[in-house]
């Protein structure tokens, strides 16, 4: 089968959409499929030999221009050009694809283009969760056009459905996203200053982002280490640092370590470094990808009770859900982890057990046999033909319409004109009946009489 993968973001920036292609991409491949990625690009992509998910560079053609736009509580790199019709069908003409697999179809503006040019099967997966969105609710009658051509949709979690469906109704199949068990289950060595005895929480996330709640964690941090002082707080990801920092110092907080951007062959060793992973996620979560990423490693969590990650982790057996913004409940629930061994371990081997469902593998393969099923196949063969129908009645059409609107408006003149002369003509008569009575001379009418 031949595969065509979309996405609508900066594809030389990782991100979950993105890392979700690459995987999907890397599993088919090792199925025997042929996979192609369209995405916009502000750098070239080069191949990473380390990554768990290789894309090479003749796989992955890069369309349209990156613009940074706010969206979500984040930072969305996509393409907002309005020229990419003109490559977007030299490249489905030329690969002729089976089908056509696009992420966050409704994002502007490659999956859109994209949208409205493929001649085969569409499918659609939805990643998106928010309370609402203001450009769904005003563009609805728009991009019902492009809804339509949807012949299959997958949502990755169930308020990614909830979201979606509620400007977009239809039919939607969960597929979760994935996660590659082997690379966090495999025997990693230990971050060296992090294996010095004490306890490990870790968060991991775009510290600059608001959303991901880490100054209430820090909050909570600063309730915890006085009650247990051999207890560190890992903070791995990117972003300014410095607001942090001076909270840290003005409250005289201790033992939290910034590591900043970490690669993702060093992650999985950050993961077996922690005792316990947090997530205070304030919202906008669609999926709890760091989730299943941590489970997989064996570690127990603690979480915002938020739809995201309530879909993912269950309160008592993987972890706790504690409610968003809560720092006395997040301090709470990471010291009855911290200071329970036992409960840490056996929490640890039902996130470690329930993380098998989500194996790139098996999400693969669900994917492959949402291509296939019947009804999305009945409902593309039923929208090209009537593409095709209605492209054979542009093809003699757009012309033959302009000319029947210019025919019409000549008839409508002609015939105004014919009116016009009728009525000038009995104007005439009228007038000339008038003149001969006006000069004594009998009218036809008389005459006749």
């Amino acid at each position: 089968m031949k595969i065509c993968l979309v996405s609508p973001y900066d594809f030389s920036v990782a991100g979950g959409v993105n890392d979700h292609i690459m995987h999907l991409a890397e599993n088919f491949r090792a199925l025997g499929h042929t996979v192609k990625i369209i995405a916009p690009s502000s750098a070239p992509v080069v191949t990473d030999e380390g990554a768990d998910g290789i894309v090479a560079d003749g796989d992955v053609y890069s369309v349209g221009h990156v613009m940074p736009i706010k969206a979500n509580g984040s930072v969305a790199r996509i393409s907002l050009s309005l020229n990419l019709s003109g490559k977007v069908k030299i490249i489905l003409r030329h690969e002729q694809f089976d089908v056509v697999h696009i992420h966050e179809p409704l994002m502007p503006a490659l999956p859109l283009t994209v949208l409205a040019h493929s001649r085969t099967l569409n499918v659609g997966t939805f990643h998106a969760f928010a309370q609402s969105n203001i450009g769904y609710y005003y563009m609805r009658p728009v991009l019902r056009y492009f809804t339509a051509k949807l012949d299959g949709r997958i949502a990755v979690s169930q308020p990614a459905v909830d979201f979606a469906s509620r400007y977009f109704p239809g039919d939607y199949q969960i597929i979760p996203n994935g996660v590659s068990l082997e690379r966090f289950r495999a025997d990693q060595k230990l971050i060296p200053e992090l294996n010095d005895g004490k306890l490990n929480i870790m968060f991991l996330g775009r510290i600059s982002e608001t959303r991901k709640g880490l100054k209430y964690l820090l909050r909570a941090f600063s309730l915890i280490k006085p009650q247990l002082p051999n207890v560190r707080l890992v903070i791995v990801g990117k972003g300014k640092e410095s607001g942090y920092r001076r909270y840290l110092e003005k409250h005289d907080i201790r033992d939290v370590v910034f590591t900043g951007f970490v690669s993702e062959e060093d992650k999985p060793r950050y993961y077996r470094s922690a005792h316990v992973f947090c997530a205070p996620s304030l919202g906008g979560e669609s999926f709890g990808i760091t989730l299943i990423e941590a489970m997989a490693s064996g570690l127990p969590i603690v979480a915002s009770d938020i739809p995201g990650y309530a879909s993912v982790l269950e309160h008592g057996k993987q972890g706790f859900l504690v409610e968003p913004k809560n720092k006395e409940a997040l301090a709470l629930s990471l010291v009855h982890l911290l200071s329970d061994a036992e409960l840490r371990r056996k929490m640890g081997e039902a996130a470690s057990l329930k993380a098998d469902e989500y194996n790139w593998p098996k999400v693969s393969k669900r994917v492959l046999e949402f291509y296939e099923r019947a009804d999305n196949r009945r409902r593309a063969r039923a929208r090209l033909k009537r593409m095709r129908h209605n492209r054979r009645r542009r093809n003699y059409g757009l012309g033959w319409l302009l000319g029947r609107r210019r025919l019409g408006r000549r008839a409508a003149r002609k015939s105004l004109g014919e009116a016009a002369d009728s009525s000038s003509s009995g104007l005439n008569f009228a007038r000339h009946t008038l003149d001969k009575k006006s000069r004594g001379q009998p009218s036809t009418e008389s005459r006749n009489k």
